[in-house]
């Protein structure tokens, strides 16, 4: 993958901190900055570290699965981009769960993740350096984590149904883009 790529995987797995994050800055109106602070930070941390995870693990099994790395990557970012537009068209219950706990920060951290621990796998195959993968992931994370708060914050009535939709097609598209590159 190129510098461009990355970005790109960045933002997309940034969304999901984005959207969880804009939920909570609708409901929290005491300590924002600390508890925004500590939301981006675990979103941050954990989308950089679950991506190494899959990158490493791969590695132990890439002899097996190298020759079909192109098609893997594909199927691998086609149904995660999928599964964001398929999630953003899913009615969801309006419950809005207060919960910025150390418990509660790690649940969200994991949840969030579970897609870069995935993406890990996509690095591994395409070549793509983890260091500099990991930390734009992260970077990124934090900073969409943050905004997602603040925005929330300001605009308490934005669906993030687009978001979600944008997210799913910027990974099928790099999906597509790994068969012919």
């Amino acid at each position: 993958m190129h510098i461009v790529d990355i970005i790109f995987l960045a933002v997309a797995l940034g969304i999901d901190c984005l959207v969880v994050s804009f939920s909570q800055g609708l409901i929290f109106t005491k300590n924002r900055t600390k508890n925004s602070l500590a939301l981006a930070t675990t979103m941050g941390l954990a989308q950089g570290i679950m991506p190494c995870f899959g990158y490493f693990f791969t590695g132990i099994i890439s002899s097996y699965i190298e020759a079909y790395s192109k098609w893997l990557v594909f199927v691998i970012f086609f149904i995660l981009g999928a599964k964001f537009i398929y999630e953003a068209f899913e009615r969801k219950e309006d419950t809005k769960i207060c919960c910025i706990d150390f418990k509660c920060l790690i649940c969200m951290g994991i949840a969030t993740s579970i897609d870069a621990l995935v993406s890990g796998v996509s690095l591994n195959l395409t070549k793509t350096p983890l260091l500099l993968s990991v930390l734009l992931i992260g970077l990124m994370s934090f900073f969409m984590s943050m905004s997602g708060f603040w925005f929330g914050n300001f605009f308490k009535k934005l669906p993030s149904k687009y978001l979600e939709i944008l997210g799913g097609m910027i990974l099928i598209f790099l999906g597509v883009k790994s068969i012919f590159l």
